[in-house]
C-alpha cells in the first residue's frame, strides 16, 4: 500500500478544504484507501482551531481503528473531553497536526517553516492548500471598510497575507498548490492596482529564479491558463468555480487556482464534472423541524401567539400586493398559520433526534447513524416584528418560487432602516427557496439570519448552524466548537468539503499520472 501524500492547510478555518482532501478514497487492490493525509493545518482563531483539532482527532481515531464512543459522548454533551486514557495520545497528536498560529508574525512563521521544511524533506510529493481570509476582498467587506473613518486598504495587513502563502511556495516548492478565495478578489484594489493581478505578478516573481515554474489550471475550463514567469496575461474569470454546477446545494462562487510544478504538470487536465442540481429541501429537509425563538419572554405559547398575530398582520397587508392572483394564493398559504397550526414546540439544542424516514441522496451522504442527536441544531430568537417579514418572505417564496426583494414587500411590513428605503439592501429579508440551491452561505449569517430564512412557514425562523453546515456539505458528525455566533462564522468562511473532495480527486489523478 502506497504512503499517503501529506497536505499542508493554511488559513484552515474549521477545515472544510482539508476535510475534502482527507475524505477522498481510491481503490488500492481489493481495498480502499485515502491518498491524502493532513500533515499540518494552521488557524489563528481559537474557536476555529478548536474545531480543527477535534476533527483531526476524529480522523486519527478512524485511521487507527480506535473506539469512537468518547468522541460521540463529547459532541452530544455527555462527556467533558473527547478522549479516554486509551486515546489521549491521539488527542495530543491532533494538537501537533492542528496548530494555532497567526501567519505573518515572526514566531508563528518560524514554527510554520520548521514544520513545512520537515514535511517537504521527507516526501516526494506534498500539496499546499488554503486561502487567505476573505474579509478584505469581499464586496460586502469592502463596503463595510469604506464606512470606517481613515481606513486605508494599503494599511490593511489582510490584503497581503497571500504573500506568506506564496513565500512557502517559493521556499519549499510543493508538487501542487490549491489557493481559494472569494470572487470579490477579482475586483479588489489596493493603491489603484488590482490585487489579483498583483498575486499573479508575485507568483511570477517567485517562479523567475527556478527551472521548475508552476502551471496554473482552471477547474472550470479544464486547461492550463498560466505558464510561468513568461506567461501571457490571463482572464481572471477563468478561475471562478460555481459550486451549484458541481452538486453543491448552494450558489457559491469562488476563485480557485490549482498550481502544478512544471516537472510533473500533466499534458491534459480535465475540468470538474458537472452534476445535477441539488436543492435546499434535498439538503436539509430531513432535519428535525424547530420553532424559532422569541427575543423577549420566550415560551412555546408566547411564540405561537406572536406568530399567529403577525400572520394576521401580513394577511391584512396583502391589499398592497398588485396581483389579485398572488393575493389569493398568499392568503391561502398563510391561512393555516393564522389559525394556529404550528405543531413545533422545541427550539432545538443538543437533545434533538433525527427524524425517521428516508432522506434525499445528498442528506444520506452527510448522515451518521452513530449520532444519537443532531449537532449544532438550535434555532435563534427573533424580534416579533421580524416574524411578519419572515412569514411574508416564506409565503412569497412558496407562491412565486423566488425570494422577494424590497419592492415586493407591503409598506406596512417595511423595517425601520434607512438602507431599506434607499435600496442598498433590497434583499435584506431573503428566503431560501426550497427547490433551488441556496444563496451563498457567508459569515454574515452570524449577524441576524435575515438573509437565510427557512422555507417552512410553520417554523418561522432563520437557518440553524447545522442547516448551514448541510448546505456547505459538512457531514453531520462534524462538530463546530465555540458559541453559536462563532459556529456560524466558521461555517460561513469554509470551503464546501464535497467540492474540495472533487478538487482532491483531480489533484490525485494528475499526481498518479
Amino acid at each position: 500500500m502506497q504512503k499517503a501524500i501529506p497536505i499542508v492547510d493554511l488559513f484552515a478555518g474549521p477545515g472544510g478544504l482539508g476535510e475534502g482532501f482527507s475524505s477522498l478514497e481510491i481503490a488500492d487492490g481489493m481495498e480502499r484507501r485515502s491518498p491524502f493525509q493532513i500533515a499540518l493545518s494552521v488557524e489563528k482563531e481559537w474557536f476555529a482551531h478548536k474545531t480543527l483539532r477535534l476533527r483531526s482527532y476524529f480522523r486519527l481515531l478512524l485511521r487507527n481503528a480506535k473506539p469512537l464512543d468518547q468522541y460521540y459522548e463529547y459532541v452530544a454533551g455527555t462527556s467533558p473531553v473527547p478522549y479516554s486514557q486509551h486515546t489521549k495520545d491521539l488527542w495530543e497528536q491532533a494538537g501537533d497536526e492542528a496548530l494555532k498560529l497567526e501567519i505573518g508574525s515572526e514566531g508563528s512563521n518560524r514554527a510554520l517553516y520548521s514544520k513545512v521544511r520537515s514535511i517537504a524533506a521527507s516526501h516526494n510529493h506534498w500539496v499546499l492548500i488554503g486561502g487567505p481570509p476573505c474579509q478584505a476582498y469581499s464586496v460586502v467587506g469592502r463596503a463595510r471598510n469604506k464606512g470606517v473613518k481613515e481606513y486605508k486598504p494599503e494599511d490593511d495587513k489582510r490584503h497581503f497575507l497571500y504573500t506568506h502563502y506564496l513565500d512557502l511556495i517559493r521556499k519549499f516548492r510543493p508538487s501542487v498548490f490549491v489557493m481559494e478565495n472569494v470572487k470579490g478578489i477579482l475586483s479588489s484594489k489596493v493603491s489603484g492596482s488590482q490585487i489579483f493581478a498583483k498575486i499573479l505578478e508575485d507568483l511570477r516573481a517567485a517562479d523567475s529564479n527556478t527551472d521548475n515554474p508552476y502551471r496554473i489550471y482552471s477547474l472550470a475550463k479544464g486547461r492550463c491558463v498560466y505558464t510561468g514567469p513568461q506567461g501571457e496575461d490571463v482572464d481572471p474569470n477563468d478561475f471562478i468555480v460555481r459550486s451549484e454546477f458541481y452538486g453543491i446545494p448552494q450558489a457559491r462562487h469562488r476563485v480557485i487556482l490549482v498550481g502544478v510544478r512544471e516537472d510533473i504538470a500533466p499534458e491534459r487536465f480535465y475540468a470538474l464534472s458537472k452534476k445535477q442540481k441539488v436543492t435546499v429541501r434535498e439538503a436539509i429537509g430531513d432535519l428535525p423541524k424547530l420553532r424559532s425563538g422569541l427575543s423577549n419572554k420566550d415560551s412555546p405559547e408566547a411564540w405561537q401567539h406572536a406568530v399567529m398575530k403577525q400572520a394576521k398582520r401580513v394577511t391584512e397587508s396583502l391589499l398592497e400586493v398588485p396581483s389579485g392572483e398572488d393575493r389569493k394564493r398568499l392568503r391561502a398559504t398563510l391561512r393555516p398559520i393564522v389559525k394556529g397550526k404550528l405543531p413545533f414546540k422545541t427550539r432545538g439544542g443538543l437533545r434533538v433526534e433525527l427524524e425517521l424516514g428516508k432522506p434525499a441522496t445528498i442528506a444520506r451522504m452527510m448522515r451518521d447513524r452513530r449520532l444519537s442527536v443532531v449537532l449544532n441544531h438550535e434555532a435563534r430568537g427573533h424580534m416579533e416584528d421580524d416574524f411578519a417579514r419572515y412569514l411574508f418572505a416564506e409565503a412569497f417564496g412558496k407562491v412565486r418560487k423566488v425570494s422577494p426583494s424590497q419592492r415586493h414587500f407591503p409598506k406596512a411590513l417595511a423595517p425601520k432602516h434607512e438602507s431599506w428605503f434607499q435600496g442598498q439592501f433590497a434583499d435584506r429579508f431573503r428566503v431560501q427557496v426550497k427547490n433551488e440551491p441556496s444563496t451563498t452561505i457567508t459569515c454574515h449569517i452570524a449577524k441576524d439570519g435575515h438573509y437565510y430564512i427557512h422555507f417552512d412557514l410553520r417554523q418561522c425562523r432563520s437557518l440553524t448552524v447545522r442547516e448551514a453546515a448541510r448546505l456547505q456539505t459538512f457531514p453531520d458528525n462534524y462538530f463546530f466548537e465555540g458559541n453559536r455566533t462563532q459556529q456560524y462564522i466558521q461555517v460561513g468562511n469554509a470551503v464546501p468539503p464535497l467540492l474540495a473532495k472533487q478538487i482532491a480527486k483531480k489533484v490525485w489523478k494528475l499526481l498518479e499520472d
